[in-house]
C-alpha cells in the first residue's frame, strides 16, 4: 500500500468500516510509515477533536488513537486466526474422507 492509498482509507477506518484485507494492509502501512500516522492523528483531530470540543467533551488524543489501532490489530489476529482454524478444518475433514474412502475400498 502507498501513502495515497493509505490516505483514502482513513474515513473507512474512522468509521470502522474496513474489510479485512484493506484493514491489514492499512495497519502494516501505518506501523511503516511515520507520515501517514500522523496524518491518521490529524483527521481524528479534526473529525473526533473538533465536534468533541464543541460538544464540551473532553478527550485524549492519545488513547483514543492507541484504542483504535488496539481493536485493529485484534480485528486482524482474530481474522487470521479463523483463517487457520478453517483451513485445519478442511485438512482434518480431507484425512477423514480419504480414511472413509480407504476403508470403503479396503
Amino acid at each position: 500500500m502507498n501513502c495515497k492509498e493509505f490516505e483514502k482509507l482513513i474515513p473507512d477506518f474512522m468509521k470502522d468500516r474496513l474489510d479485512y484485507s484493506s484493514m491489514k494492509r492499512f495497519c502494516e502501512h501505518m506501523e511503516q510509515c511515520n507520515s501517514c500516522k500522523e496524518e491518521l492523528v490529524i483527521q481524528l483531530l479534526v473529525t473526533e477533536g473538533v465536534q468533541r470540543l464543541e460538544d464540551g467533551r473532553a478527550f485524549d488524543l492519545q488513547k483514543e488513537m492507541d484504542q483504535r489501532i488496539s481493536r485493529i490489530k485484534r480485528k486482524i489476529k482474530l481474522h487470521g486466526n479463523m483463517i487457520r482454524l478453517g483451513i485445519a478444518m478442511e485438512i482434518a475433514a480431507a484425512c477423514i474422507l480419504a480414511g472413509i474412502a480407504a476403508w470403503i475400498w479396503a
